[in-house]
């Protein structure tokens, strides 16, 4: 399992499709991380549980979900109202 420790900003965020997310801005306390998305996606950061990490290698980050699964559950989450 991949430590918070691991994660650190301007790390670069790739999904498990090969298609390049973003980068980190900051990790949210031991389970999460902050990705500024590629592109702008609205301007809006995006949480990332670090369960969806596959594996850390150098300065990249490497998704087990696919940048289409990325997308989708950001929508879901941004339409949802938190708890």
């Amino acid at each position: 399992m991949i430590q918070a420790s691991q994660i650190r900003e301007h790390m670069r965020v790739v999904a498990s499709d090969g298609q390049q997310l973003g980068s980190v801005t900051e990790l949210e306390g031991t389970s999460r991380f902050k990705l500024a998305r590629t592109g702008g996606a609205g301007g809006h950061d995006q949480s990332i549980p670090l369960d969806w990490v596959a594996a850390v290698e150098g300065q990249t980050i490497r998704l087990s979900k696919s940048s289409h699964d990325v997308l989708a559950q950001s929508e879901r989450s941004a339409t949802s109202p938190r708890k």
